[in-house]
C-alpha cells in the first residue's frame, strides 16, 4: 500500500519551516488523539500517521533524507513496539505534553530551544582533468539566510520583543477540570504566541519578523586534487541557518565527474589506448600520446603484440589523501590491413619467402599469419 505524501498528511508545503510543520502536527494530534476518540479506528489512523510524518519532516537529517528518497528509507519507519501501549511509541510524551499539559504528574509543555539549521545538497559536473588536479569553482546557491539586520531575532530592536499578554509569558494556556475521578489540568500552546511566551511588536523591515529571508548566494568551493564521480564535499555553515541563535546546517557538494572522451579511470590509475599498424608493430616505434599533463612519447620496441600494457610512471591521478600519483597504463592495439594492394602483397609474399612462411592460392596465408602473430 501506498504512503500518503508526510506533508500532505500534515497539511503543509513541502518548504513549511519547522514551527509550521509543528503548528500543524500539534493541531491534527489535538484532533485525532485516542483519548480523545476513544474506538474510533479511523481516528487512531490519522493520528499515527499524523504522528510518523512529523517525526521524519520534524529531524532536519530525516526530512532532507526523506525529500531526497521519499518513502524508500522509511518503509520499516517505527518497527516493533510503535504502537500505542509499545515504548518506542516516538513522540507520546510531546503530545501528551501539547495536548494534556501535564495533568499527571504535573509535566509542562516543553519550548523549545536553539535548533540547527537544515543541510543543503547541491550537485556539480566537473570534467575529468578538474577531478584529477583540483579546481575552485563559484556556484550559486539560493536559500534561507540569517537577517544581518534584526540578528535573526526578527524584531526591529529589543523593545520590541514583549510577553505575550495571552500567556503571561509561559507559552501555554493552562485549564483546570474537577472529575469523578480528581482535579484536572490540562495545557495546550498559547495559539497568540505560538507556545513562544513572546510577541513582536515591531517586526524587521527587511525579515518581516521571521528571522531570516530568501537569498542567492555566490559560494566559493575548493575541490581537491584525486576526487572521484560521486564524492561529496561539505563546506561548514553553509546550509540552512538555525532557529533562536541554532547554528547553520551544511553544504554538501555531490560532484559528477563527466567521462573523457579517451581517458578511463580505475582508483588513481589512468587508462588509454593507442592504435599502430602491423609494421610498427613489427619493426617498434616511438609514438606520441596523450595524458593528462599533455603529450607524450612512448617507445614501441619491435615485436610488440597487439593488446600490450605500457606504463607511464607518475603520470595518473594524484592520491586524494598523501603525496604522489598513480600511472597511466597505455594499451597497444595493433591493425592488421583487410585489403592490400597489389605492390603491397608482392611485398608481403617476399617477406613470407624469406621467412619461409606457406602461402596459400587464396593470398590468405601471409595475412593470416600476421595476424595469429599480433592478435
Amino acid at each position: 500500500m501506498n504512503k500518503k505524501d508526510f506533508y500532505e498528511v500534515l497539511g503543509v508545503d513541502k518548504n513549511a519551516s519547522e514551527q509550521e510543520i509543528k503548528k500543524a502536527y500539534r493541531k491534527l494530534a489535538r484532533k485525532y488523539h485516542p483519548d480523545v476518540n476513544p474506538g474510533n479506528k479511523e481516528a487512531e489512523t490519522k493520528f499515527k500517521e499524523a504522528k510518523e510524518a512529523y517525526e521524519v519532516l520534524s529531524d532536519p537529517q530525516k526530512r532532507q533524507q526523506y525529500d531526497q528518497f521519499g518513502h524508500a528509507d522509511f518503509d520499516n519507519f517505527g518497527g516493533q513496539g510503535q504502537g500505542f501501549g509499545g515504548q518506542g511509541f516516538g513522540g507520546f510524551e510531546d503530545i501528551f505534553d501539547s495536548f494534556f499539559g501535564g495533568g499527571f504528574g504535573g509535566r509542562t509543555t516543553r519550548r523549545t530551544g536553539p535548533t540547527r539549521g537544515r543541510d543543503l545538497r547541491y550537485d556539480m559536473n566537473i570534467s575529468f582533468e578538474e577531478a584529477a588536479f583540483g579546481v575552485e569553482k563559484n556556484i550559486e546557491v539560493e536559500k534561507m539566510e540569517r537577517c544581518e539586520k534584526c540578528k535573526g531575532t526578527g524584531a526591529k530592536s529589543s523593545d520590541s520583543v514583549t510577553k505575550c499578554s495571552t500567556c503571561n509569558g509561559t507559552g501555554e494556556i493552562r485549564k483546570t477540570q474537577n472529575t469523578p475521578l480528581g482535579q484536572f489540568v490540562s495545557a495546550s500552546p498559547c495559539p497568540q504566541c505560538e507556545g513562544e511566551g513572546t510577541q513582536i511588536k515591531d517586526p524587521c523591515s527587511k525579515c518581516h519578523g521571521q528571522g531570516k529571508y530568501n537569498k542567492r548566494k555566490t559560494i566559493n568551493v575548493n575541490i581537491p586534487a584525486g576526487v572521484d564521480h560521486g564524492s561529496r564535499l561539505r563546506v561548514s555553515g553553509e546550509g540552512e541557518p538555525g532557529n533562536k541563535g541554532g547554528p547553520s546546517g551544511d553544504l554538501y557538494v555531490y560532484l559528477n565527474v563527466r567521462p573523457h572522451p579517451k581517458f578511463n579511470r580505475r582508483d588513481n590509475e589512468v587508462i588509454s589506448e593507442e592504435t599502430i599498424s602491423y609494421v610498427q608493430g613489427a619493426l617498434g616505434v616511438e609514438i606520441e600520446v596523450d595524458t593528462l599533463d599533455g603529450k607524450g612519447k612512448l617507445k614501441i620496441p619491435a615485436g610488440t603484440q597487439s593488446g600490450t600494457i605500457f606504463k607511464l610512471k607518475d603520470k595518473g591521478i594524484p592520491y586524494l589523501r598523501g603525496n604522489g600519483r598513480g600511472d597511466h597504463h597505455v594499451k597497444v592495439k595493433v591493425t592488421i590491413p583487410k585489403k592490400v594492394d597489389k605492390e603491397e602483397r608482392e611485398l608481403l609474399e617476399k617477406i613470407a619467402e624469406l621467412r619461409g612462411d606457406d602461402i596459400d592460392s587464396s593470398g590468405k596465408g601471409i595475412l593470416n599469419r600476421v595476424k595469429d602473430a599480433f592478435k
